[in-house]
């Protein structure tokens, strides 16, 4: 599966499981591990459990390999490597106190989020990068 399906994929489950601040970055020429970092947030440790999850379990069903899944004892932070891109649900407290975004926020990708319509994912807004 390309880089832009897996992205879509991992949207749309994060968007499936209610995952709130949806930010996508385009990590090309910043590290060679990964494309791509997805942060979204969760309201509580059962909810970012459940957006973690979902988000492995919609990858595993398309046949995706998880490389890691970490964070779940505490359910504060949970990272999924999908090798290609890296998800991170978060509770908003942790989220402000690490701010991945400034990170890896250099090059936000414009996706599209189908619960609010057309939003931002990153700096820009509106629609996956190759549209």
């Amino acid at each position: 599966m390309n880089l832009q399906k897996q992205q879509r994929l991992v949207i749309d489950a994060l968007e499936d499981a209610k995952a709130q601040d949806i930010k996508v970055f385009n990590t090309t020429g910043l590290t060679s591990l990964f494309d791509r970092v997805i942060i979204a947030s969760g309201t509580s440790n059962r909810q970012t459990r459940a957006i973690a999850g979902h988000v492995a379990e919609q990858a595993k069903k398309q046949g995706l390999e998880i490389v890691a899944y970490e964070g779940e004892d505490t359910g504060e932070w949970l990272l999924i490597d999908l090798g290609d891109i890296v998800v991170h649900c978060m509770q908003p407290a942790i989220r402000a106190y690490y701010n991945l975004e400034e990170i890896w926020g250099a090059k936000p990708v414009r996706v599209r989020l189908l619960s609010s319509g057309p939003a931002q994912a990153g700096a820009s807004g509106g629609f996956d990068e190759d549209e």
